[in-house]
C-alpha cells in the first residue's frame, strides 16, 4: 500500500499558476511547492509538468532546480520524473559511485517487473545515449558483471507456475557455488538472472528446508567481496523486497549523520507504491514509527516533504 495522499480530482491549470505565483518575488514559497507536488500521483505530476510548460514555455523541473536547493532539491526532482526516468537517473549515479552503488543496480532490477525494468532501460538510452548495461559492464568485471549486466538485461517470466524439482536442483546448485568461494559462479549467475520470482522462491524455500538456513544468512557470513554483496542484494530484493527496503531505511539512519540519498531513494521510489507495507515492516523491528524515526533525522522543507510522501503533513 502506497502512503502518498492524492486527490482523486485536481485542475493541472490551477496547481501550475499556483506554483508559478509560488516562484515569484523574494524567494520560493516552499510550502506551496510542497502541499501541491507532495499530494499529486504519477499521473498528476506529469499533467502539472506538461500544462506548466504549456503555459510558461518553461519546463516545471527546471524551475525547481534554480529555485530549491539540497536534499530538497534533489527529493522534489527525483519525484518529479516518470518513474522509469527516476530509475534511470538512479541507475547512472549508482554505476558512478563504483562498488558502494551496486547493490542500487541489483534493487533496481531485482524490485521492478520485468515491463518496469524495460521501460527504466529504454529510459536510460533515452538520457544517456548509451545503454544500461553497457555502462554496467564498463564499470564491471569478472563474475560481478556477469552477474549484474545478466540482471538489467533480464526479462523474466511472471507467471505462478513452479516446478519442484528444478527448486531441488538449483537450491543444491546455489548451496555448491556458495560453499565454494573461489569456485565456478555461471550457474549461479544463470538461475538468479533467468528463473522467473515464482520460481527462485521455491527454490530459495527448498534451500532453507534442505541446509536447515536461509540463503541469505549463508551469503552474508561470507559476504567479503563485491559480487557475493551483489548476490545477498540479489536473493533478498527477489525474496521480500519490502523487508529488504525497511533494513535499507534501518542502516540510513542508523549512521551517524544520515544517509539522506538513501532514504530519499526509498521513499521516493516506494511511496506510490508499497511505501506503508515497509513502514509496517519498520516498525515491528524497531518499535518506532518510520515517520517519527526520520523526524528525528532529518530537517527543514526536506523533512516537511519527506514526510508528506510518508502520509504525514507537517
Amino acid at each position: 500500500m502506497a502512503t502518498l495522499i492524492a486527490p482523486i480530482t485536481f485542475s493541472p491549470g490551477a496547481d501550475a499558476e499556483a506554483l508559478h505565483k509560488a516562484f515569484k518575488g523574494w524567494g520560493t514559497d516552499e510550502k506551496t511547492v510542497i502541499s501541491i507536488l507532495g499530494h499529486r500521483n504519477v499521473y498528476q505530476r506529469q499533467q502539472i509538468r506538461k500544462v506548466y510548460e504549456e503555459i510558461y514555455q518553461e519546463e516545471l523541473i527546471k524551475r525547481l532546480e534554480s529555485e530549491l536547493t539540497g536534499d530538497f532539491e534533489r527529493s522534489v526532482y527525483r519525484w518529479m520524473l516518470e518513474p522509469a526516468d527516476r530509475d534511470a537517473v538512479l541507475a547512472n549515479v549508482a554505476i558512478k559511485s563504483g562498488s558502494k552503488g551496486y547493490h542500487v543496480i541489483v534493487e533496481i532490477a531485482c524490485v521492478l517487473s520485468s515491463e518496469e525494468l524495460l521501460a527504466a532501460r529504454r529510459a536510460y538510452h533515452n538520457r544517456y545515449k548509451r545503454s544500461l548495461e553497457e555502462d554496467v559492464a564498463t564499470h564491471t568485471s569478472g563474475d560481478l558483471r556477469q552477474l549484474l549486466v545478466g540482471l538489467v538485461t533480464s526479462y523474466r517470466y511472471g507467471g505462478d507456475e513452479i516446478n519442484a524439482r528444478l527448486a531441488k536442483t538449483e537450491s543444491d546448485i546455489l548451496h555448491s557455488s556458495i560453499k565454494e568461494k573461489k569456485g565456478n559462479h555461471e550457474e549461479a549467475i544463470r538461475i538468479l538472472t533467468t528463473r522467473s520470482k515464482t520460481q527462485l522462491l521455491a527454490t530459495f524455500n527448498r534451500y532453507r528446508d534442505d541446509h536447515g538456513t536461509s540463503i541469505t544468512k549463508k551469503l552474508l557470513d561470507d559476504a567479503s567481496d563485491d559480487f557475493r554483496k551483489a548476490l545477498h542484494t540479489a536473493i533478498r530484493c527477489t525474496n521480500d523486497h519490502k523487508k529488504y527496503y525497511e533494513k535499507v531505511l534501518r542502516n540510513a539512519m542508523k549512521r551517524v549523520g544520515t544517509d539522506e540519498d538513501v532514504l530519499t531513494r526509498v521513499v521516493v521510489s516506494r511511496a506510490e507504491k508499497d511505501m506503508r507495507n515497509i513502514a509496517e515492516h519498520y516498525y515491528k523491528r524497531n518499535s518506532v514509527h518510520l515517520e517519527d524515526a526520520v523526524a528525528k533525522e532529518i530537517s527543514g522543507d526536506y523533512k516537511k516533504f519527506i514526510l508528506t510522501l510518508l502520509g504525514k503533513d507537517v
